[in-house]
C-alpha cells in the first residue's frame, strides 16, 4: 500500500485534479450515453474581473446539478462564458482612464480608440474570470465558451433586431424613458433603484386651485390642472381656463377632468409635466396634450422656460422656484417630512431623470408571436409560459411577483447612449432608413446608439449553441434544463430571456416546447454576513473573497459552506467560522478513507453469510442515504442532499461503523461504504472525493480512473436488512445512554469504567455486541444479564426496558445525579400530563383513528412505567 498523507491539503491537489479533468475531456457531453441530454447554460459573469459570492454560489449550485447529471449518465453540456456588460464595463474603463489623468476619456479618444481600450480591458478581465471559475471546481465545457460580444452573438443580435424590426416589435418612437445625466444614457425600468429620501413637499396656490409638488422645479412647462370628474369642490372649473400668475409671470392653464386623480390625495388636483413624468405622459398622450421639455439632459433648466432658473441644477431651480413663489404671495405651505422614493441608476448611482425622448423601443403588446394557434403578444407569451407550468420558478412564491411585473410591464426602451455594446444595426441615408447588419453602400450612416445589456443577453441560451443555424446542438440542448441565477435579477435578465427565446425559435420553426429557454428558474438568495446584513463594499469587514476563502480552506469547504443552510429563494448568511467548519469536515473525510485504506487487502466483495448486525446496518443506511441524496437533487434541494451525505459520513460511518471495524472488520462493506459515500459526496466536494478516489486508484480497488467519470450510485435491494438495521439502533442507543451519563455527571471520558447491564428481552443481542459497547463506551468491565436487583449508589437510566448502571459512587456527586433525576422526573410528569388530556379528549379519541389512540396510549404507559424506575432510583440514592 503507497502511504496516504495523514493530513489533506487542498493546494497540493486541486489544480492538478482540475487539469487532469479539464485535459481528459470529461467536461464535454459524452454522447455514448443513451440518456436525455441534460444543459445548463452559465449565468455569464459581467467582464469586469472579479467574481463575488454571489458567483461562487451560482458556480457551486450549477456545478453540483451538472455533475450529478453526468454521473447519473446523460450527456451533460455546462456552458461557460462571459458577459460584455455595455454600461457596466465602460463605466469601469472610463473610471480608470479619468484616474489616469483624462477628463473626458471617449472625447480625448474618439470613438475606436476608446473602444479599443474596453476591448484590451476586457480581455484581462476575461483571462481573470476563467481562473475564478476554475478554482471553484467547475466542470463546464471550456471548448464551447462564448463571449456575449463575440463575432457570431453580434451576428444573432443583429438577426433577430431584424426579425423584431420586420414584425413591427421594434420602433423607433418619442416615449417617456429614465434618463441618468450623470451616465448621458438611457436606463431600464428594471435598472432603478429607489431610495427613500425625506424631503419637503410644498402647496402652491395656482389660480382656483392649490397644488402640491415635491419638485416646483418642473413647473414652468405645467399650463393643465387635472381634477377627479365626481370632485365637487372642482366641477364648476371643469373645462374652463383661468389666467394665473406664476413662476416666470401671468400664464393661462385649463382644468381637465380624469378618473386617475385620487380625490383623497393632496388636495386632489394637480398640474401635470408631461415631459417629466410617466403618469403625466400618459395623461398628455391621452388627452393630446403638448410635452414641453424644462429640464435638458444634463439635468438643468432650459433657458427657452426660464430666464431665473437657466442654467441651473434641478436642486437649485428648486430653491429659486420656491423664493420667487414665495414673493409672489403663492406658496401656502411646507409640509418638512415628505417621505418618498428616488430613482437612481443601480449601476452608476446617479438621480434618473424621466424625459421624453427618441429611442428604440420593444413593443410588449402587439400581438403578433405564434404561439399555440393564435397570435399573441410578448406578455401574453410571458404570462402563458408560466401560468401553463412551461416554466417552472424555483421558489413558487415567485411567481407572484413576476406575474405582477408583466402587468405593470411597458414597451422596453432598448437604445443606449454609450459607444461600448452591440450597435444598432439601422443605418440612414436623408430619410432613407434600413435595417442591416451591415452597411448598404455608400453615403450610409449607422445609428450611434447601442443595445441594452439584457437584449442581447436574453440570446445566451440559444445564440450560444449556433441560433441563428439550426444546428444538431440547439436541437439537443435547447430547452436548458434549468437556469440558475439570483432572485434579484428575475427581470433584468430572466424574462428577457424568456422573450428573446420564444420568439426566436418560433420564428425559426421549433415547437412551443422547444422554444422555451429553460424549463426551471432555481433562484438563490443573497448571501448576507453573520449579522443578516447585506455585504458592502462600504464595510469591508462585510465582505467575503471567495477566493481568499479558498486559499485558505480549500474549495470544497466554500462550496459546502455557500450550499448547506441555504435554500431557493431565501437569504443565507456566511461567516469564516462556518466555512472553517466544513474544511474540518474535509480533514473527516481524509481521515476516514485513510483508514479505511490501510485496512483494506486487495479486492473484496460483499458476501450476505458473512454480514455481522453493523454492517448490515450500514448497508441498509447506506441504500437509505443514497436514495435521500438522488430525491433530494433532483428537486433541487441541495442543502438538504449534503446534510445527508454529510451526516451519514461523519456522524455513522466514520464515528460508529469504523469504530466498530477497530472491533470487527469487514474490508468488503468498508470499501463499498466509502467507494458509494464519495460518489454521493462528489457533486458538493469534487476535489477530495476525486483526490482520495486516486488514491483507491492507484491500490487497485477501483475499476474507474477518476470519480467524475464514475455511476452514480443506486439503491441495491439485497442490502435492504430492516430487523438488524433496528438491533443496531438500539445498541448504538445504549451506548449513547451510556455515554450521556458519563458526561451529565462530569465523569472522565478517557476513565474506563464498570457498566451493569439488565437487558431483558435484548440479552442475546446486547451479549453478541459486548465487545463493541466496551470499547465504544470506553468500558472497564462489563456486566450482562436479563435481569437482576436495582444496583444503589450508581448512575442509571434506561434504553426501552434495558436498564444501565454505572457505579461510581466514588466518583459521583450524589446532589447532583439526585437534581438530574428530578429534572427527568417532572419532564415525563410534564409529559404525562399532556398525554392524559389528549386521551381524554373525547374529540380525538373519537375522530382519530385507531391506530393514532393506539400510538398515544401505549406513549402513556411507557412514559409511566420509566417515571415509576426513575422514582424508584432516587430513592436507593437516599438510602
Amino acid at each position: 500500500m503507497t502511504d496516504m498523507n495523514k493530513a489533506y491539503s487542498a493546494g497540493d491537489h486541486e489544480d492538478s485534479i482540475y487539469q487532469m479533468w479539464e485535459e481528459s475531456g470529461i467536461f464535454a457531453p459524452d454522447f455514448s450515453k443513451t440518456k436525455e441530454p441534460y444543459s445548463i447554460m452559465m449565468p455569464p459573469p459581467n467582464a469586469t474581473g472579479q467574481l463575488h459570492l454571489g458567483h461562487a454560489t451560482m458556480l457551486a449550485i450549477e456545478d453540483i446539478l451538472a455533475r450529478f447529471k453526468r454521473m447519473q449518465g446523460h450527456p451533460t453540456l455546462y456552458l461557460p462564458g462571459t458577459d460584455h456588460a455595455a454600461i457596466a464595463t465602460q463605466s469601469v474603463v472610463e473610471k480608470r482612464l479619468q484616474d489616469g489623468g483624462m477628463k473626458n476619456p471617449l472625447e480625448e479618444l474618439g470613438r475606436e480608440a476608446f473602444l479599443d481600450k474596453i476591448k484590451e480591458f476586457v480581455e484581462d478581465s476575461k483571462k481573470t474570470i476563467r481562473m475564478q471559475v476554475r478554482k471553484m471546481g467547475t466542470s463546464c465545457d471550456w471548448s464551447r465558451e462564448k463571449y456575449t460580444f463575440s463575432d457570431d452573438l453580434n451576428h444573432a443580435v443583429n438577426t433577430i433586431f431584424k426579425m423584431m424590426y420586420e414584425d413591427g416589435l421594434i420602433y423607433r418612437g418619442g416615449r417617456i424613458v429614465n434618463w441618468d445625466p450623470k451616465m448621458q444614457t438611457t436606463v431600464s425600468d428594471d435598472e432603478l433603484e429607489y431610495v427613500e429620501e425625506k424631503s419637503k413637499f410644498y402647496y402652491f396656490q395656482y389660480g382656483p386651485v392649490v397644488i402640491g409638488t415635491a419638485r416646483p422645479e418642473t413647473k414652468f412647462g405645467d399650463k393643465i390642472i387635472v381634477v377627479h370628474p365626481e370632485d365637487k369642490r372642482y366641477k364648476e372649473f371643469i373645462g374652463k381656463e383661468f389666467e394665473l400668475e406664476w413662476i416666470e409671470g401671468p400664464i393661462k392653464a385649463k382644468v381637465i377632468a380624469d378618473e386617475c386623480i385620487d380625490m383623497e390625495l393632496g388636495t386632489g388636483a394637480m398640474t401635470i409635466t408631461p415631459a417629466h413624468s410617466q403618469v403625466d405622459f400618459e395623461l398628455a398622450q391621452k388627452y393630446d396634450l403638448e410635452s414641453p421639455q424644462i429640464i435638458d439632459l444634463e439635468g438643468k433648466i432650459k433657458a427657452e422656460w426660464s430666464k431665473s432658473c437657466a442654467g441651473m441644477t434641478t436642486k437649485e431651480a428648486r430653491k429659486k422656484v420656491v423664493e420667487i413663489l414665495d414673493e409672489k404671495g403663492l406658496l401656502v405651505k411646507i409640509d418638512e417630512d415628505y417621505l418618498h422614493n428616488v430613482s437612481v441608476n443601480y449601476r452608476g448611482k446617479g438621480v434618473v431623470e424621466p424625459q421624453v425622448m427618441e429611442q428604440w423601443f420593444v413593443d410588449v403588446n402587439k400581438q403578433v408571436m405564434d404561439w399555440k394557434g393564435k397570435k399573441m403578444s410578448i406578455k401574453e407569451v410571458l404570462q402563458d409560459v408560466v401560468n401553463t407550468k412551461m416554466i417552472r420558478i424555483i421558489p413558487q412564491r415567485f411567481e407572484k411577483i413576476y406575474f405582477h411585473w408583466i402587468d405593470n410591464l411597458r414597451d422596453w426602451c432598448i437604445s443606449r447612449q454609450i459607444v461600448w455594446g452591440h450597435r444598432i444595426p439601422v443605418w440612414y441615408k436623408g430619410d432613407e432608413i434600413q435595417v442591416n447588419e451591415v452597411s448598404p453602400g455608400e453615403g450610409w450612416k449607422q445609428d450611434e446608439d447601442t443595445l441594452d445589456t439584457w437584449f442581447s443577453s436574453g440570446l445566451w441560451t440559444f445564440s450560444t449553441l449556433g441560433w441563428p443555424e439550426k444546428t444538431e446542438e440547439l436541437e439537443k440542448f435547447t430547452p436548458s434544463n434549468v437556469l440558475e441565477t439570483g432572485y434579484d435579477i428575475l427581470f433584468f435578465w430572466v424574462a428577457r430571456m424568456i422573450i428573446q427565446s420564444t420568439y426566436a425559435l418560433r420564428k425559426s420553426g421549433f415547437p412551443e416546447e422547444k422554444s422555451i429557454p429553460f424549463k426551471d428558474v432555481y433562484l438563490h438568495g443573497l448571501i448576507r454576513d453573520i449579522h443578516g446584513k447585506k455585504m458592502s463594499k462600504s464595510r469591508p469587514e462585510t465582505c467575503i473573497d471567495p477566493l481568499d476563502m479558498i486559499k485558505s480552506y480549500g474549495t470544497d469547504a466554500v462550496r459546502l459552506s455557500l450550499v448547506i443552510g441555504g435554500t431557493p429563494g431565501n437569504d443565507m448568511r456566511l461567516y469564516e467560522e462556518k466555512i472553517g467548519g466544513y474544511r474540518n469536515f474535509v480533514n473527516k473525510i481524509w481521515n476516514g478513507a485513510r483508514f479505511v485504506i490501510m485496512n483494506l487487502d486487495g479486492e473484496s466483495e460483499i458476501v450476505e453469510s458473512e454480514l455481522s448486525r453493523s454492517d448490515k446496518w450500514v448497508l441498509s443506511r447506506l441504500n437509505e442515504i443514497t436514495e435521500a441524496v438522488t430525491k433530494n437533487l433532483e428537486e433541487y434541494k441541495l442543502s438538504e442532499a449534503g446534510l445527508e451525505i454529510y451526516n451519514f459520513f461523519w456522524g455513522e460511518y466514520c464515528d460508529w461503523y469504523l469504530e466498530i471495524s477497530k472491533v470487527s472488520k469487514n474490508p468488503a462493506v468498508l470499501k463499498q461504504v466509502l467507494k458509494t459515500s464519495l460518489k454521493l459526496m462528489h457533486p458538493f466536494m469534487p476535489f477530495v472525493t476525486e483526490a482520495i478516489w486516486k488514491e483507491l486508484q492507484s491500490e487497485k480497488l477501483v475499476d474507474e480512473k477518476m470519480l467524475i467519470a464514475s455511476d452514480w450510485p443506486e439503491v441495491n435491494p439485497e442490502w435492504n436488512f430492516p430487523s438488524e438495521s433496528d438491533e443496531m439502533s438500539r445498541i448504538m442507543d445504549l451506548i449513547r445512554a451510556i455515554r450521556k451519563l458519563r458526561a451529565e455527571s462530569n465523569v472522565d471520558a478517557g476513565k474506563k469504567i464498570h457498566a451493569i447491564i439488565y437487558a431483558h428481552e435484548d440479552l442475546q443481542l446486547v451479549s453478541d455486541k459486548a465487545d463493541i459497547i466496551k470499547r465504544l463506551a470506553n468500558l472497564g468491565e462489563l456486566e450482562i444479564s436479563e435481569t437482576g436487583d436495582k444496583v444503589a449508589k450508581a448512575l442509571s437510566g434506561f434504553v426501552g426496558d434495558v436498564e444501565i448502571y454505572l457505579p461510581l459512587a466514588d466518583l459521583l456527586d450524589m446532589d447532583a445525579e439526585k437534581a438530574r433525576l428530578d429534572k427527568e422526573i417532572k419532564n415525563i410528569e410534564n409529559y404525562l400530563e399532556t398525554l392524559s388530556r389528549k386521551l381524554s379528549n373525547d374529540s380525538f379519541t373519537k375522530n382519530a383513528p385507531e391506530q393514532v389512540v393506539a400510538a398515544e396510549q401505549k406513549k402513556l404507559d411507557e412514559a409511566a412505567a420509566k417515571l415509576e424506575k426513575l422514582s424508584k432510583q432516587i430513592q436507593e440514592l437516599g438510602e
